[in-house]
Parts: structure tokens; C-alpha cells; sequence
């Protein structure tokens, strides 16, 4: 019953997540770091932006697959349909999102802000489950923990790298840069601290609503 509890909530948070990526993206100033890339295949090629996380999410858990090696657990599999419902969740609030077409510098700036509240309170909810990983921060995890190197300064690295590449993507294929711009660099630069500041407010939440982790 306890770990029924950790991967429903799980599931909330993957769904809000899902929902403050499609608001920072029809903010209309660029995505965030981690959906940069499909986000920049969607604007030119004929899949959706859920389609391209789905198959950009099944990539990162094949480079773990080869990083890890025979540290790949059986857990580790959970990414793959975890990866699909996150994709299906993205491209159906992108349509439940359809109204928002701001006008003006200000609207963007406003539902980018939006965006990054509710995609850092999706991401204290999936801490909070804590029974499984998105396959980005689970990619950054696997390299972690074959080169000994820092989670923090890992994923900034990451989160920089999946930005330029998707931006050498849109100069490919539409010869400018498109979908990254200042929306991005705040998505990264805000999210991560969102999610600190709901951990300390809803610090007592964990003694609630769990007893003891299985």
C-alpha cells in the first residue's frame, strides 16, 4: 500500500511536470534545458513534441544501458514506460493549453514564470515519491556514478549540452536559432531552486504521508 501511494504521487508529479513544460513552452521564450532537443525536432519535423521526448527519452535510458553496463538494474526498465506516459501527459497539456497565445513580452514572461512554478513543485513531487527517475536526471545519476563526479555540476553540464545541441539542430534545419532563448537559461536557473524552496516549506510532508519507505 505504502509503495502504491509513492508511485501515485509519482504519477501527480510526472503530470504536473508534464503541464509546466507545455506553459515554458507556449510562453513562447524558449523551453526548458531537457526538452530543448525534442522541442527543436517537433518545430521541424512532422512528430509532436510529446512523440519526440518519448523517443529522445528511450535514447538516455539506451546511454545508460551502455554506461552502466552490468550496473544496469531491472529498475532501471521503469524509465521506458515512465518515458511514454510523460510524453502522452506532455502533448496532452499542450492541447489543454491551447488558449495560451500571449500578445505581448509581458504575457510570455508571465506564463514562463507560471511555468517554472508549477514544473518545480512536479519536480519536489516526484523527489517526494522518490521511487523512480525521469530518464535525464537518471542519465546524469549513471554518469555520476561510473566517473565520480558531482550531481550538481553534472547537471549543468547536461542541461548546457542538450541546449546547444538544439541549437546546432535549428541552425540545420532552419539556418537561425529557434525555440531557445531567455525563457531557457531562466527555466534552468529557476526550477531547480522552486523545487529546494517546496522542499523546505512542505518539509513536515513526508512524515505524513509515509510511514516508512519500502
Amino acid at each position: 500500500m505504502e509503495k502504491l501511494k509513492r508511485y501515485v504521487i509519482f504519477l501527480i508529479g510526472l503530470f504536473i511536470n508534464s503541464l509546466g513544460v507545455s506553459f515554458v513552452t507556449k510562453a513562447n521564450l524558449g523551453t526548458s534545458p531537457i526538452s530543448s532537443i525534442p522541442y527543436m525536432l517537433s518545430l521541424n519535423l512532422k512528430f509532436t513534441l510529446g512523440q519526440f521526448t518519448i523517443i529522445f527519452s528511450l535514447f538516455l535510458v539506451v546511454l545508460q544501458l551502455i554506461i552502466l553496463r552490468k550496473k544496469f538494474k531491472p529498475e532501471h526498465i521503469l524509465q521506458i514506460p515512465i518515458s511514454i506516459i510523460f510524453g502522452y501527459f506532455i502533448d496532452l497539456t499542450m492541447s489543454m493549453l491551447y488558449f495560451i497565445k500571449p500578445q505581448s513580452y509581458i504575457m510570455s514572461v508571465i506564463y514562463l514564470i507560471i511555468g517554472c512554478i508549477i514544473l518545480g513543485f512536479g519536480v519536489y513531487t516526484e523527489v517526494l515519491a522518490d521511487v523512480a527517475m525521469l530518464p535525464g536526471e537518471s542519465f546524469v545519476r549513471a554518469v555520476c556514478s561510473t566517473w565520480h563526479t558531482n550531481f550538481g555540476i553534472t547537471k549543468i553540464i547536461f542541461d548546457v549540452s542538450m541546449t546547444v545541441i538544439a541549437g546546432l539542430i535549428s541552425f540545420l534545419f532552419a539556418h537561425k536559432l529557434e525555440g531557445i532563448r531567455e525563457g531557457t537559461i531562466i527555466a534552468a536557473l529557476l526550477v531547480g531552486f522552486i523545487a529546494r524552496v517546496f522542499g523546505k516549506i512542505f518539509k513536515s510532508l513526508p512524515d505524513f504521508l509515509f510511514k516508512q519507505k519500502n
